[in-house]
């Protein structure tokens, strides 16, 4: 039986505007378990960014709990959240976020000196198909490349779960599969809680749970029992 890693108890996120609140999350519940593959849908503005920033510690819950391995992390100050993002989370965005004036080595290496567990770079560069990189700067390499570093980067901190947010939205379809075959091996072989968070409905199909998300609330969560190959899904 997998181990309950995530789970959202009535958790709300309100921002005062012209003296009314508004919600972008309106009192949400799921859970996660360990090693899932977990896809958020939702249009934007639907609350997926939300939710993904409150589960990286990025953000505060106006009220609600928020439990990660058992402890309620929206109990947590600013100190806290900042160990806790250092610990427990990888972050994979959009766009890459890679220092240009440093090799895809050193970009991944950094990690160290952040964390106390951190992996190997040139193991963690290896895993992702970039060990011959270790010494190319991010100029010197195509999007799909610098988003695989941006992975291992995030896998060097041998984190709790990845937490990504679009990833391949700046990619053509062909490495974008790529990169979503690599997020779901990172589940499925090592056993880390992937979080996907986008607006691509394809790839619920693979996917071990759909969370969709509209107007801040879930609509409904969806067990998939036979996920599908990222590579076998009709995108």
């Amino acid at each position: 039986m997998k181990k309950k890693i995530i789970e959202f108890c009535n958790v709300k996120k309100g921002y005062e505007i012209g003296g009314n609140i508004v919600y972008a999350v309106n009192g949400i519940d799921f859970t996660i378990d360990e090693g899932e593959f977990v896809v958020i849908l939702g249009p934007s503005g639907a609350g997926k960014s939300t939710v993904l920033n409150l589960l990286g510690g990025m953000d505060f819950a106006t009220s609600g709990q928020i439990f990660v391995n058992g402890v309620d992390i929206a109990s947590y100050n600013d100190r806290q959240l900042t160990e806790y993002r250092a610990e427990n989370v990888g972050f994979v965005f959009q766009f890459y976020n890679l220092i240009p004036t440093l090799t895809a080595g050193e970009n991944v290496a950094l990690i160290g000196d952040i964390v106390k567990n951190a992996l190997d770079s040139h193991e963690v560069l290896a895993s992702v198909g970039l060990e011959a990189h270790y010494d190319k700067f991010p100029s010197q390499m195509s999007g799909g490349e610098q988003q695989r570093v941006s992975i291992a980067r995030a896998i060097c901190k041998n984190p709790t779960m990845l937490l990504c947010d679009e990833p391949t939205g700046a990619l053509d379809s062909e490495t974008g599969v790529m990169i979503l075959s690599l997020l779901q091996n990172m589940s499925h072989q090592r056993n880390k809680t992937v979080i996907i968070v986008t607006h691509n409905a394809a790839l619920a199909q693979a996917a071990d749970k759909v969370i969709r998300i509209k107007n801040g609330k879930i609509r409904d969560i969806t067990i998939n029992e036979n996920p599908l190959p990222v590579s076998e899904v009709n995108w």
